[in-house]
């Protein structure tokens, strides 16, 4: 057992700052028409102020139309009307900008509006329109330069980016800390793969360095972000240590990393960190979404609730985003009831993310009609179905068993203009595989247009161990142990299928193998909540004083079973050792340490909820039916494919996972 994830009672400790009396708001917009000129001979100054109050207000048409005939815009009018074009979405807006301006001859040389209209296509993905502004800017100033590379890294033209970024360095324009932000972000931009990402970023990283830039805070911040996308997460947490001030945006950084890395205890403890640290750090809306996700991912529904009462006290539930993870931490944490009841707050500013997390959320629990239920609602409300919803309902489908109306969706994601993608193939040849129909997965691999991934390989080998298929299992892995040869997993679970096939040599082989190359599995480890703290356990396959008295326990419902005729499922054990021996080794899973630690901490009738980051073995679910009976508790579990809601001896999964 490990330490508790944090020394403190609660999520938050933040003082409540109650809501100060609200401006009166005006109920409707004064009548702009009042503001117009009332006669021809208006002056210029009240023109432009009246263009820029209605770019304010987004009567963009108007505004537009007394730009025609103003003869003098203001610098100020122009950028009203960049920044409104941007914000409305309105290319031929920008474009009627651009064309007066270049025919200002008063600021078409200005290097602030070119900057400015810059970042207008930028944000209309209008990429070629801001290559023309910035080659014919007459003056290219820091602004310019950086203006460009930002909407370079923000079109994924990364390589462009940095081709740029080396141009400033032989026209000797002086970088800055948001040249280097925008020039890491195309390092990402720009690399196909895995390893030159982390090698530009790295190399990217010591430039700012040695120029002094590395300790800057938005640079410092960019950085962190930059190393959760390539896992890099020790490299993350020095850049942290190392900043000399942080604000929301470095700490929500950070807290993401962790969130995003399969550390949500550290992301959790480290927003209590940042409450704690400084009252005058409030978090914005990409903190709680981050600490939501943290809470979701170790089945934390105390503290997210705690977390939900701060959401409203301080305003974030008007934020849709906020809402929709809300809902998912929910249902990610078994309170599907309380997920839908937020689903239906948010009403008709509900998205395609609201919709794909209700129908993920009914899929993980196996409630396969369900989801296929909400999406039929989907459709009816008019909401297009993006490469995610055939994910979540594919993944539903698997869970629940419906092999014939996963396929029917598969065939019909072409009427919606989605083509599959490999994840889309993962989740069928684990839908096909589930169900035994291995034969019709493996056509199916053979017959894909793309390359199959290695997640599509794994769905063949995940279902080969399910069904003991020894030669599609040689198969799966003769494409993983190149695809991931450092992935101990892979040959792990190909051990197990030799195993249960009594080919020990081939056993013997791989163990051999897993030696050679200092392969080592992803061990065990299963996060509880107790009183708002967080404990985690890994599995154990040693003596350790620490878990003898959650052993001795599980080991007393052992022995029962037992004589109720249970016999202990060591298949998963791959030591050559004793029967005896691997079955104390079974009583050492994490899973099983969590459950008798929930046991021991919790009272009658409290729900014990539990994650796991591995698969819920065969022996584990066993073991976890009995003492749901026995102790007449409900027990939750989320493993790293569904949720198990055992009660009364009984899994919700009904043994098919």
């Amino acid at each position: 057992m490990s330490a508790p994830a944090s020394p403190h009672t609660s999520l938050l400790h933040l003082p409540h700052h109650p809501f100060g009396p609200r401006r009166p708001r005006l109920t409707r917009l004064r009548c702009l028409a009042s503001l117009a000129p009332a006669s021809s001979g208006a002056s210029p100054a009240n023109e432009n102020h009246l263009i820029q109050t209605l770019c304010a207000h987004g009567h963009l048409a108007r505004a537009a139309a007394l730009l025609q005939g103003l003869p003098a815009p203001t610098q100020r009018t122009y950028e009203s009307l960049l920044l409104a074009a941007a914000r409305a979405g309105d290319a031929a807006l920008a474009a009627a900008v651009h064309r007066r301006l270049e025919a200002d001859p008063v600021f078409r040389s200005d290097p602030f509006l070119s900057t400015r209209l810059i970042d207008a296509y930028a944000t209309l993905s209008a990429l070629p329109a801001a290559r023309q502004v910035f080659d014919e800017a007459p003056v290219k100033n820091i602004f310019v330069w950086n203006a460009m590379l930002k909407a370079l890294a923000l079109a994924d033209h990364g390589e462009e980016a940095l081709a740029r970024l080396v141009d400033m360095g032989r026209l000797g324009v002086p970088v800055d800390s948001y040249s280097y932000a925008h020039g890491l972000k195309a390092c990402i931009a720009a690399s196909a793969s895995h390893a030159p990402a982390s090698a530009r970023v790295r190399e990217m990283h010591a430039h700012a360095i040695r120029r002094g830039y590395g300790l800057h805070t938005h640079v410092a911040t960019t950085l962190i972000d930059c190393y959760a996308k390539l896992g890099t997460v020790t490299y993350a947490e020095r850049v942290f240590a190392w900043m000399p001030e942080r604000n929301v945006v470095s700490w929500s950084a950070m807290i993401g990393c962790y969130a995003k890395n399969e550390r949500p205890g550290d992301a959790i403890e480290l927003f209590q960190e940042m409450m704690a640290s400084d009252a005058d750090l409030v978090p914005n809306s990409i903190t709680i979404v981050s600490v939501l996700n943290a809470c979701a991912g170790v089945n934390a529904l105390g503290q997210g609730k705690v977390l939900h009462a701060y959401i409203l006290r301080r305003g974030f539930d008007s934020l849709v985003s906020v809402l929709n993870t809300l809902m998912a931490m929910y249902m990610k944490c078994g309170c599907l009831e309380v997920g839908r009841h937020i689903f239906n707050l948010i009403g008709r500013r509900r998205n395609v993310v609201s919709w794909n997390s209700l129908i993920s959320g009914y899929g993980m629990h196996g409630f396969g009609h369900e989801s296929l239920q909400v999406f039929e609602e989907m459709i009816k409300e008019g909401v297009s179905p993006s490469i995610i919803t055939f994910i979540s309902l594919l993944g539903a489908c698997s869970h629940a068993g419906l092999v014939e109306e996963g396929k029917k969706l598969f065939e019909s994601m072409v009427e919606y203009n989605v083509t599959p993608r490999a994840e889309h193939y993962a989740c069928m040849v684990d839908l096909l595989g589930r169900a035994g129909c291995l034969d019709e997965a493996v056509e199916l691999i053979q017959s894909m247009r793309i390359e199959p991934s290695p997640q599509v390989w794994g769905s063949l080998l995940g279902a080969c161990r399910i069904h003991g298929h020894v030669e599609y299992a040689e198969m799966a892995c003769s494409h993983l142990f190149d695809l991931e040869p450092r992935n101990a997993g892979n040959y792990v679970l190909l051990a197990e299928i030799y195993a249960r096939a009594k080919l020990q040599n081939q056993v013997d082989v791989l163990k051999e193998l897993l030696e050679e190359h200092a392969l080592e599995k992803v061990p065990g480890c299963s996060w509880i909540e107790v009183k708002k703290k967080l404990y985690a356990f890994v599995s154990v396959d040693n003596k350790n004083p620490q878990v003898d008295e959650l052993q001795a326990l599980i080991g007393e419902f052992v022995t029962q079973m037992k004589n109720e005729g249970y016999v202990p499922d060591i298949r998963s054990v791959l030591y050559d050792i004793e029967e005896e021996e691997k079955e104390r080794i079974l009583l050492g899973h994490s899973e099983k340490l969590a459950v008798a630690f929930g046991l021991i901490n919790t009272g009658r009738g409290e729900v014990i909820r539990i994650t796991k980051n591995l698969r819920l073995c065969e022996d584990c679910h066993s073991v976890t039916k009995f003492i749901s009976k026995f102790t007449e508790r409900e027990i939750v579990v989320r493993d790293v494919n569904r949720f198990h809601h055992f009660r009364d001896g009984v899994c919700s999964c009904r043994d098919y996972w």
